[in-house]
């Protein structure tokens, strides 16, 4: 009787049993070598799924200590089982040791028991039919319960991957330590924007909402960093259902300025309707494509009809818009224009809640030399708010293109504005006088009087004490720096008028120079005391006497000028506006800070 199979034990797997069960020992094997992929395979099955009951229950284990952030293993799985008192009822130390070698794609072979239980849910339904249909008081059309039975329950198990309602809810019931096996956000642009999310930008109509989301779609799919900020690349889909038109000139005017194309962005330039049938053959596209980014220009025209001070109505619309974000997993963009006040975005109070992210964009100015666009920050769901952003406008004209009336075809992009210094010190502290003293170059050797004057000259107020703090700071800094440098040079960044450039309120108070009299000052070279500085040189044409300058030294002194007293370079800007000596350069004596005057030992 060699052939005949014997029976196997109640409490014992048959580790030669049908190739039925294999895809099973697949799934169990590979969870415990990839623990990661559990929660992938417990949205395809459920325990209910595993024909043998041995498996059932090392199923449960599995999830056990993946729940509990204990590490699995074929040593931890046989441990929790002895500590469960089923070792010998899961197959036995052998049997677990075994299924280490069942180690291949776990959500693969999850597909193929989850269809093995599907037949075997079909075939228990057409036996109970067949039963019921040959009973002795059979009666015509009592199948039709148990066919409705089974559609329900497959059409729950679609959804909830249980039989049973309540089981299916009961799974999705989290502790505290599965939270941390929950996927964090995964930023796609900084802080601002991030994948499975639906966000959305809001402002006044006509304050470049659309310049500020195409050149965010243009830095996701060439992967550049967006002004600054971290940016991860993929592939973009901008419904362009508002304006499709002038669509191409701003690219055009995108890839000019940046000398790359805009690749992988892709235009739609029509509007799909939310609640139209179309949106589904759109998710479907969407899904099979897999962009990081879809970009839908504006709400509005993809909503036509739908009341939108209606909370009800435009609840669908934004459902509409997270059945497309759950098939993609992408960052669903809505471009949205803001109602009346112009804080908030127009209509019902509903998709706000439902939003990740919301950027208020809106513009100063009245053309493009002068308009400042700023993005404000409005809603962070689980972020820090961060700081505006601030762009201005570059004009690019577009090559080989031009109107009928001969002039140039012409549009802008963004120039990034915020990466402004960082602020200074505090206005009206000595820190912030040093700073002041530091770009007009106010020599460093001059005293706490002469200071004082020259901050009145400038309409800087300030108290005696302070403005005696940032002269001992400023002499203690560049102390180790006067043999080297010309304090009485003026630096590349001085202002035209710097007393235009500076205003008059600095801080202080009226009154406060009454206690430092002119009697303090120290002595002018040759005026008497209590003189102030010198007042520069009135503008003069540069000397040409004694031997000239011929045309190579002209062309030479244009671009440097230098000092007639000390012979180091003015600044351009002063020598432009007539002046061929520093401020701090005396013509008439020849004195200068960094060296004796004329005639001394």
């Amino acid at each position: 009787m060699s052939n005949v199979r014997r029976m196997q034990q109640a409490d014992q797997a048959d580790p030669h049993g049908s190739e039925q069960y294999d895809a099973e020992r697949y799934v169990l094997g590979g969870c415990m070598h990839q623990p990661k992929d559990i929660p992938t395979v417990r949205g395809v099955i459920t325990r209910g799924d595993f024909a043998l009951p041995q498996h059932e229950l090392i199923w449960d284990v599995l999830g056990h200590l993946y729940d509990s952030g204990t590490e699995i293993s074929p040593l931890t799985l046989r441990i929790e089982l002895e500590r469960r008192k089923e070792l010998q009822r899961a197959g036995g130390l052998a049997y677990i040791n075994q299924l280490g070698d069942w180690a291949l794609d776990a959500e693969y072979h999850a597909h193929l028991v989850r269809r093995a239980a599907d037949l075997r849910a079909e075939a228990d339904l057409g036996r109970r039919i067949a039963l019921a249909a040959t009973k002795p008081d059979a009666e015509p059309g009592a199948a039709v319960t148990f066919i409705d039975d089974y559609l329900q329950r497959q059409k729950e198990r679609s959804h909830g991957r249980s039989g049973d309602p309540a089981d299916a809810l009961l799974a999705e019931l989290l502790d505290t330590t599965a939270l941390d096996h929950m996927p964090t956000l995964e930023p796609l642009v900084g802080d601002l924007l991030h994948l499975d999310t639906l966000a959305r930008i809001i402002g006044p109509s006509g304050h470049m909402k659309s310049f500020v989301t195409i050149d965010l779609a243009a830095h996701v799919g060439t992967g550049m960093k967006w002004h600054g900020q971290y940016v991860r690349q993929g592939t973009v889909v901008y419904l362009v259902a508002e304006g499709s038109r002038g669509i191409r000139q701003r690219v055009r005017a995108w890839e000019k300025h940046y000398g790359m194309r805009m690749d992988n962005v892709l235009f739609l330039p029509r509007p799909v309707q939310a609640r139209g049938p179309e949106w589904d053959v759109l998710i479907e596209a969407m899904t099979r494509l897999k962009p990081q980014l879809i970009v839908i220009d504006t709400q509005a025209r993809v909503s036509v009809g739908v009341e939108e001070n209606s909370n009800t109505e435009l609840g669908i619309v934004i459902e509409r818009m997270d059945d497309l974000r759950r098939a993609t997993e992408a960052c669903v963009l809505l471009i949205h224009h803001t109602g009346h006040v112009g804080e908030h975005g127009r209509g019902a109070s509903a998709a706000k809640g439902a939003l990740q992210s919301e950027m208020h964009v809106s513009k100063k100015g009245d053309n493009a030399s002068n308009i400042t666009i700023t993005m404000k920050v409005g809603k962070q769901k689980d972020n820090e708010e961060g700081s505006d952003l601030q762009f201005g406008l570059r004009v690019v004209t577009l090559d080989g293109e031009a109107k009928p009336n001969g002039d140039a075809v012409t549009s802008v992009v963004l120039e990034s504005l915020f990466r402004r210094p960082a602020a200074g010190p505090e206005k009206g502290t000595p820190q912030w006088l040093v700073a002041i003293l530091d770009k007009a170059a106010v020599p460093v050797t001059w005293g706490s009087p002469r200071v004082i004057k020259w901050c009145t000259e400038y309409g800087i107020q300030m108290r005696k004490e302070k403005v005696e703090e940032a002269v001992r700071v400023r002499k203690r800094r560049d102390s180790f720096e006067e043999a080297e440098e010309a304090p009485g040079n003026l630096p590349p960044d001085l202002p035209r008028d710097l007393e235009r450039q500076l205003p008059r309120d600095q801080g202080g108070s009226s009154g406060e120079f009454k206690e430092n009299p002119s009697s303090d000052l120290p002595p002018k070279s040759g005026g008497g005391q209590g003189d102030g500085p010198s007042k520069p040189p009135s503008p003069r044409s540069p000397s040409r006497e004694g031997g000239g300058v011929g045309e190579a030294e002209e062309k030479t002194a244009s671009s440097e000028h230098l000092c007639t007293v000390c012979d180091t370079p003015i600044q351009a800007d002063w020598a432009a506006r007539g002046y061929d000596t520093h401020i701090s350069c005396d013509p008439t004596t020849g004195s200068h800070p960094n060296r004796p005057q004329h005639g001394a030992a």
